[in-house]
């Protein structure tokens, strides 16, 4: 009796590693142990983040806001106030308490120039930039361009360790990317996500906009940082993310460096960013053809071709 139990839990078990290994009569590939690795981390970030994190700074702000006039009422003015020579109360200054915030940089130059959001440092008194070597710097404003939201910063330093520049336009969606910036003061985070869309629109955050969508964690202190491809090179710089709870929900958005790229080339030359005003609004075609729907309107556009022929 004994030996046909055993028998039968052999012949159950010998049959249940023939369906494990052929499952609807195709063998199964069997994983060696050294292979467990790279099927475990297909992309290598660990270059891309150690280089691009040196040219991430963190940016500490400061301002005070205007002083008010505040008109003081002394109940007992009316009594004592022609007794003692006090007269009527007058207006006093009170100076407001400083407010401080915090973001993040990219380094472009050897000696000095940093970008950042504009909304980091727009309203700043006082700019202190830290390196990731934890050296501190006084920093000032050589330009602000609130259409893009960027902004380009001076520090007097030699030999820091500008980051590299790639083009934007060549991410494809589902790229990975590195978002790298100093969220709620931890410096010097880097998160991994992918490209999620291209050349997105958030109905009229800013007045010139293409964001690149990732899901990278990008919280706030994070804005003004890098976004890296798997090179460690520069494609954007982070500016917001979209949340109901103000932390990161899955959402963030970046500037793409062809646009940077121009912004920061009219703030160093000029101070200001040079646009001509062509008098004509753009709008997504879609959101409108939908918005008439939903109005029960029909919609007669004139859909036009046209090509770009070069000499």
């Amino acid at each position: 009796m004994e030996k046909k139990i055993v028998l039968a839990l052999f012949l159950s078990a010998f049959l249940a590693q023939g369906k494990a290994s052929n499952v609807a009569g195709f063998p199964q590939p069997t994983i060696p142990a050294e292979g467990m690795a790279s099927v475990a981390q297909p992309v290598d970030l660990t270059t891309a983040a150690e280089t691009a994190t040196q040219s991430v700074v963190y940016i500490k702000v400061s301002s005070t806001s205007r002083q008010s006039q505040v008109q003081e009422f002394d109940p007992f003015s009316d009594f004592f106030g022609d007794f003692f020579g006090r007269g009527q109360s007058s207006p006093q200054q009170r100076q407001p308490p400083k407010r401080s915030g915090a973001g993040s940089g990219v380094i472009l130059t050897a000696d000095g120039y940093i970008v950042t959001n504009n909304h980091v440092v727009e309203d700043a008194d006082e700019i202190l930039v830290k390196l990731n070597d934890n050296r501190e710097y006084k920093g000032r404003i050589i330009g602000l361009d609130k259409s893009s939201d960027l902004a380009l910063l001076k520090i007097e330093a030699k030999d820091l360790k500008p980051i590299t520049v790639g083009s934007s336009d060549n991410l494809k969606v589902g790229e990975w990317v590195l978002a790298i910036g100093n969220p709620y003061g931890f410096t010097s985070t880097v998160t991994a996500g992918i490209v999620s869309a291209k050349a997105r629109s958030l109905q009229g955050s800013n007045t010139i906009e293409s964001f690149i969508q990732t899901d990278a964690a990008i919280n706030p202190g994070n804005s003004g940082g890098a976004l890296v491809n798997v090179k460690g090179e520069l494609v954007g710089i982070n500016a917001m993310l979209y949340s109901q709870t103000g932390s990161y929900s899955g959402y963030g958005f970046a500037i793409p460096t062809t646009i940077m790229n121009k912004v920061v080339k009219d703030l160093r030359e000029f101070g200001a960013v040079q646009r001509a005003l062509l008098g004509v609004a753009g709008t997504d075609v879609s959101t409108y053809i939908d918005a008439q729907k939903e109005k029960g309107k029909e919609t007669d556009l004139v859909y036009l071709q046209a090509s770009i022929l070069k000499r």
